[in-house]
């Protein structure tokens, strides 16, 4: 059974039809890769399947469960957890203060904690640092971090390199390789070579439909179906 499956999902924004009949399923352990030039319905993708935008035609089923008409926090506690484009993190908060607020209530805030610290050590050596103190490449450990606490299953990450340093996105780069080994995961991502080099499987988003898709194993920006896609 797969982890996530989209079925014909049709989402709109009042009357703009964005998502016109995406579908796409996802394995356990995988990273699927969603590709496509800006405004294409990525982040929608995404979206839809926290239920922040609900589609109004088509079905999502998270371990075989329909989702589509759940309340967000309902999609949220079933496991499915969200790294934000924007990171959204409290800035006035600790970087503990932030990882706490992220943990369910039900759940063992130290067991989740030293989780969140054995994964990224620098964390741990900034805890008591305010998130807006942090630089670009740790707020984003801490957004992953925060999407990896309360045992979620399936990790939705939107754009994780925007607006970094090539440095930086390294360390990104080894913050979602090593949460990858224990959840599945979503990713958005603009730059092309770092999505077919993190993903397992991608694809490719064009007015609201998927017109690609297949392993990320030998594909570069010069394959022509994809090319033809991603240029201006």
């Amino acid at each position: 059974m797969s982890v996530l499956e989209l079925e014909d999902v049709h989402t709109y924004y009042g009357e703009s039809h964005v998502l016109q009949g995406v579908s796409l399923d996802v394995e356990e352990q995988e990273i699927v890769a969603l590709i496509g030039r800006n405004g294409v319905g990525k982040t929608t993708t995404l979206r839809s399947i926290l239920q922040l935008t609900p589609p109004r035609e088509g079905t999502i089923r998270y371990r075989g469960e329909e989702i589509v008409g759940k309340d967000t926090h309902e999609v949220s506690n079933d496991g499915i957890g969200w790294v934000p484009e924007e990171r959204r993190m409290f800035g006035y908060l600790t970087v503990e203060e932030n990882i706490r607020v992220a943990v369910k209530p039900d759940d063992d805030f130290e067991a989740q904690r030293e989780y969140v610290y054995s994964l990224f050590p620098a964390l741990d050596e900034f805890s008591e640092k305010e998130a807006r103190n942090l630089s670009g490449g740790q707020q984003q450990m801490l957004a992953i971090a925060r999407g990896m606490v309360g045992q979620n299953e399936l990790l939705l990450v939107d754009e994780p390199s925007e607006g970094l340093a090539p440095m930086i996105v390294d360390q990104v780069v080894d913050a979602l390789e090593t949460a990858s080994e224990d959840t599945t995961m979503i990713l958005v991502e603009q730059n092309f070579p770092l999505a077919m080099e993190l993903a397992d499987r991608f694809y490719l988003i064009d007015h609201g439909t998927v017109v690609e898709s297949g392993s990320t194993e030998g594909v570069t920006a010069d394959d022509e179906r994809i090319r033809r896609y991603l240029s201006a």
